[in-house]
């Protein structure tokens, strides 16, 4: 649970497996890769859910070539579609609820995401002439959620994203101002939505870094300080992180820290766990 500041109350941005019906094992669509070892179209109960809603394999998802499940974060949004939005009653319960309990999740899911992110910037000191907007615009997303299946359906999520976002960008740019210990700001790094897939960057000075929505699969940033840089939307997946100063960096999520590969001596955030994979 996350505190926010204010009038906002307390988010449960935190998914509850238990109080769920299994949504984020029925509603996505995912094909087979190195991510997923089968196909499943949307809609479709993954083949391993259970009676009781719960994984019967969750245990060795990696070794079971799932290892994109483990790196999925709902942030609670399946358990609020599921005990607040339809009253506790399932899609197995009423199966003519399913499309629309599963359109409902993915929306929640966004959602909540946008809760994390904006919570998460009321973390950053530097971003304290911010807070009382980032705190207003928690609530008015929170309200968002709490509106009925078919309110939720008919959101303009574009709007949205756009609103949030132009205010995340700002909270950045305010934060990252002082990353560089007195050197510009204008100097950093700006690799905002870069293909920098494979790319060896242990040379490279990333600390208050621009990395927004860019592409690090497999990128080498083993010793790299990424001191408030701006993690935000940027894919981690199987990146080298082992040693790395991610303990300051902004918007970084627990799936992305999931998805890296890192080791002992990576620092990560407080407020993330280190990933069980990382250990061996």
């Amino acid at each position: 649970m996350i505190e926010l500041t204010g009038r906002s109350r307390r988010l449960p941005l935190v998914a509850d497996c238990s109080s769920c019906f299994g949504l984020c094992c029925v509603a996505p669509a995912f094909s087979a890769s190195a991510d997923f070892a089968i196909d499943k179209p949307a809609g479709r109960p993954c083949p391993h859910l259970g009676a009781d809603f719960g994984c019967t394999i969750h245990a060795q998802l990696r070794d079971r070539g799932f290892p994109g499940c483990t790196v999925f974060d709902c942030l609670g949004a399946g358990q609020k579609v599921a005990q607040l939005t339809f009253g506790g009653r399932s899609w197995r319960d009423d199966p003519s609820t399913a499309p629309l309990m599963f359109d409902v999740f993915g929306v929640m899911r966004e959602l909540h995401e946008l809760l994390w992110y904006l919570t998460e910037g009321l973390r950053y000191g530097a971003a304290q002439p911010l807070y009382a907007e980032l705190d207003t615009a928690a609530e008015r997303i929170e309200g968002l959620t709490l509106g009925t299946a078919e309110q939720l359906v008919h959101l303009d999520l574009d709007t949205e994203h756009a609103r949030v976002n132009a205010l995340l960008l700002r909270t950045s740019q305010l934060v990252r101002s002082g990353a560089r210990g007195g050197r510009s700001w204008r100097r950093s790094v700006e690799r905002g939505g870069a293909d920098l897939i494979g790319r060896d960057l242990t040379r490279t000075e990333l600390r208050g870094a621009n990395l927004r929505g860019s592409y690090l699969i497999g990128a080498d940033l083993r010793g790299v300080d990424l001191g408030r840089a701006d993690l935000i939307g940027a894919d981690l997946r199987a990146a080298e992180v082992g040693g790395a100063d991610l303990s300051e960096s902004l918007f970084l999520t627990q799936a992305q820290l999931d998805s890296a590969r890192g080791d002992l001596q990576t620092r990560i955030p407080v407020s993330l766990r280190r990933p069980g994979h990382w250990l061996g």
